[in-house]
C-alpha cells in the first residue's frame, strides 16, 4: 500500500512540475465543466489549451460529451484552470485516480474549486432547466479519494465535512442569480452514484426519502479531494430532467445533453457574475 501511495505521490508532482513549467502565473480558481457545460471555456481569454493526452499521467476521458483539454488563463477578471471534461467512476477509475487533477491543481496553487455538472432532478419542485446550488452532498459512490495513506503535506487524514459547499459562496450565487434575473435557481443536496445504469423508479424513490434533491455520476469525489486540500468549494448542478417514481418515464441522455445546452446560457451568466464578484 505504501509503495502505491509513493507512487501516485510521485505522479501528482511530476504533473505539477510540467505544469508549472507552462501555465505561468498560478490559478486562482479550478472549474470542472460537466456534461453539456464546457462551452464557458469559449470565454476563457490569454487560453493556454492543453489536451489531456499531452499532460503526464492525467487520466483520458471517455465520454463523448467531454471535450479532454485543460484551458489556462482569464475569466471574469480570474486567473482558472478549466477542465473542460471529467473522468467518472464508471469509465473504470478509482476515486483517487479521477480527482487526479483537482490534487494537481490544488498544488499549484488554487483556493476555490467550482464544479459543475447535469442532473437528474428528484424535488418534485424542480423543473428541467433549473440550476441547483449544491448545499450538500450523500455519496454513493464505493470508493474514496482519501483511502490509502494519507500524505499530510496535502492535507489532514480526517477532513472535516460540517460545510463542504463555502455558505458564503453559496449566498453570493444566489446573490448573484437574484442581481441577474437569472430564474429557477435553487439550493439542494446532490446525491452522487457509481453509474453507469440510471435510477430505476425504487431506486428514485429511495434516493428522495434519503433526502436528495438532485442525482449525478460525479461531483463528489472531486469536492472531497478539494476540501482535503483546504479548498472553497461551490457547486452548481443543471437539472436536465425530473422524474415521478409513480410514473416514470424513459431517460435519454441526448435529452439530457439537450436540456444542457439550453440552459448553458444560465449557467454561463451565472459562473461570470460569481467569478466577478470574488
Amino acid at each position: 500500500m505504501k509503495q502505491a501511495a509513493d507512487d501516485f505521490k510521485d505522479k501528482v508532482e511530476e504533473t505539477v512540475a510540467f505544469l508549472q513549467d507552462r501555465c505561468g502565473e498560478k490559478p486562482e480558481i479550478i472549474l470542472v465543466l460537466g456534461t453539456g457545460l464546457g462551452g464557458i471555456a469559449e470565454k476563457i481569454e490569454n487560453a493556454l489549451c492543453l489536451p489531456y493526452e499531452m499532460i503526464p499521467n492525467f487520466p483520458r476521458s471517455t465520454v463523448t460529451s467531454h471535450a479532454g483539454n485543460l484551458i489556462f488563463g482569464i475569466l471574469g477578471n480570474k486567473r482558472v484552470a478549466a477542465l473542460q471534461g471529467r473522468f467518472h467512476y464508471y469509465e473504470g477509475y478509482s476515486a483517487r485516480e479521477l480527482t487526479f487533477p483537482v490534487r494537481v491543481l490544488s498544488l499549484l496553487g488554487a483556493r476555490f474549486l467550482l464544479v459543475s455538472n447535469a442532473s437528474g432532478g428528484l424535488n418534485p419542485a424542480y423543473a428541467p432547466g433549473t440550476l441547483m446550488i449544491i448545499s450538500d452532498h450523500l455519496n454513493f459512490i464505493p470508493d474514496n479519494p482519501l483511502r490509502g495513506s494519507n500524505v499530510d503535506d496535502w492535507g489532514p487524514r480526517f477532513p472535516d465535512c460540517s460545510q463542504i459547499y463555502d455558505p458564503d459562496l453559496i449566498d453570493l450565487t444566489i446573490e448573484c442569480a437574484r442581481k441577474h434575473n437569472i430564474a429557477n435557481v435553487v439550493a439542494g443536496t446532490y446525491v452522487a452514484i457509481p453509474g453507469p445504469s440510471l435510477e430505476t423508479p425504487a431506486e428514485t424513490r429511495f434516493l428522495r426519502m434519503c433526502g436528495a434533491d438532485a442525482v449525478g455520476m460525479s461531483t463528489v469525489p472531486e469536492v472531497i479531494v478539494a476540501v482535503h486540500a483546504g479548498l472553497q468549494v461551490l457547486g452548481i448542478s443543471m437539472v436536465s430532467n425530473v422524474n415521478d417514481p409513480d410514473n416514470f418515464q424513459p431517460i435519454r441522455i441526448e435529452e439530457i445533453l439537450e436540456q444542457a445546452a439550453q440552459a448553458e446560457g444560465d449557467f454561463v451568466q451565472l459562473v461570470m457574475a460569481v467569478l466577478r464578484g470574488l
